[in-house]
């Protein structure tokens, strides 16, 4: 039985969680919106809680990211890992995780955050981007090594097209998914080694 002392605190602990529950959705919409940089002001704003509130549940942005990073772009990026790690053909492997990574970035403008490590408070966040890059050297390495990657083609390269590309997908038209699908296998097709 419940006392009539205990239903204040029930009261306080359903609000919280509705709080919890609103905050994680308007970031999720925020920050697909307009990435990891969305001012937690317009967050409060369209959860409907001040900010404070946001401080008080997620101790600020980096508790918040990792709060909602999973359903962002870690719950695409490591199963993405997963499959390029099972196939056996390091072309295809190399080329799968590519489009993988940029087919992400063209529906998800925090991936590019994400891989910026801008937010390294943020340890879900930074585990992702450590995975990631210790994945892309691994198979950068298998895939000069079975001489079908261009030699001088590096891990790094591959960070710095991924971030030159989000941020171009970020200010400027977005293309349409025909031309950037292309534009996609042009990029990936320059990566083989030529004999």
């Amino acid at each position: 039985m419940v006392s009539d002392g205990d239903k204040p605190r029930e009261a306080l602990r359903a609000d919280a969680a509705r709080n919890v529950g609103l905050i994680r959705e308007a970031a999720l919409g925020a920050f697909r919106g307009r990435g990891l940089d969305t001012p937690l002001a317009q967050i409060a704003a369209a959860a409907g809680v001040s900010k404070a509130t946001i401080y008080n549940h997620f101790g600020g942005r980096p508790g918040l990211i990792d709060a909602v990073i999973t359903e962002l772009v870690a719950g695409e990026l490591y199963p993405a890992m997963e499959a390029a790690r099972a196939e056996p053909d390091p072309w295809l492997r190399i080329a799968g995780w590519v489009e993988a990574r940029r087919d992400l970035q063209y529906r998800e403008p925090a991936f590019t955050d994400a891989m910026m490590g801008n937010y390294p408070e943020a340890t879900s966040l930074a585990t992702l981007a450590s995975a990631v890059t210790a994945f892309t050297t691994r198979i950068v390495k298998d895939g000069h090594d079975a001489g079908v990657l261009r030699r001088d083609l590096t891990a790094s390269d591959l960070f710095w097209a991924d971030v030159g590309n989000g941020l171009a997908l970020r200010e400027m038209r977005i293309p349409t998914r025909r031309d950037y699908n292309r534009r996609t296998r042009q990029f990936i097709d320059g990566l083989r080694l030529r004999g």
